[in-house]
């Protein structure tokens, strides 16, 4: 494995923290710490974001998701579950769902969510690499709302080269970072995540084994990047 020139213990260390931090903010108030535009949501209001989540960052690219694949057919990777808002919807549109997170609260209410879906799996990860599936390779991975809350660039392109080795040759990983460049890199920081520019995000995807075909919301707070594993 690699670490991205960090020590292990010290990415131990900062995964640790993230973990805490991430287990108090879903004690504290889960609903407003995975989807942040408000402080209070009803179950309801909750799921329905979920749904408008999936129908905007999914449904409208299932062309470069799917790539002629029949989605029920499909094994995919969600980094960052949360509470399971969003795994819940991507359960009812792909054959299997494989969740993860660091917070060990957070899964426990992401297993509560989908307990009535049986293609849907949640785990706890280490928060150092992506071991918890095994050797299982997946048709596609996702992350939304996740790296933009990770402080230091290394620590998410290390997550990157670990997406790389469990997807399938050709497959999407489609995910975020922050773009705002006036961000200031803090690896300390578990809510400001370290932000990318364009040609630093291009730069890491070469390194790391993908194709950068496609670039969304460079210099925002929310910058998309799809990246495609070299057949």
């Amino acid at each position: 494995m690699h670490f991205a020139s960090l020590s292990f213990w010290r990415y131990r260390r900062l995964a640790k923290k993230m973990r805490e931090e991430w287990d108090r903010r879903a004690l504290e108030n889960t609903r407003h710490y995975i989807a942040d535009g408000r402080q209070s949501w009803s179950d309801e209001e909750l799921c329905q974001s979920g749904e408008q989540q999936v129908e905007l960052d999914i449904l409208t690219d299932m062309h470069n998701i799917c790539q002629g694949k029949d989605p029920r057919a499909m094994c995919i990777l969600e980094l960052g579950c949360g509470a399971g808002r969003v795994t819940r919807t991507l359960a009812k549109v792909f054959g299997e769902v494989h969740a993860l997170d660091v917070s060990g609260e957070m899964v426990d209410q992401a297993r509560e969510a989908v307990r009535d879906l049986p293609n849907a799996f949640i785990y706890q990860n280490n928060g150092v690499d992506l071991s918890v599936p095994g050797d299982r390779l997946f048709d596609s991975a996702y992350s939304g709302c996740v790296f933009h809350h990770i402080g230091e660039r290394k620590i998410i392109e290390n997550y990157v080269r670990e997406v790389h080795r469990l997807l399938r040759p050709g497959c999407l990983f489609k995910f975020e970072v922050q773009g705002c460049v006036k961000v200031k890199e803090n690896p300390e920081e578990t809510w400001l995540g370290a932000p990318f520019s364009e040609e630093q995000a291009v730069r890491m995807a070469v390194r790391c084994g993908f194709d950068p075909r496609y670039r969304w919301g460079g210099g925002e707070d929310r910058f998309w990047l799809w990246f495609f594993k070299w057949p």
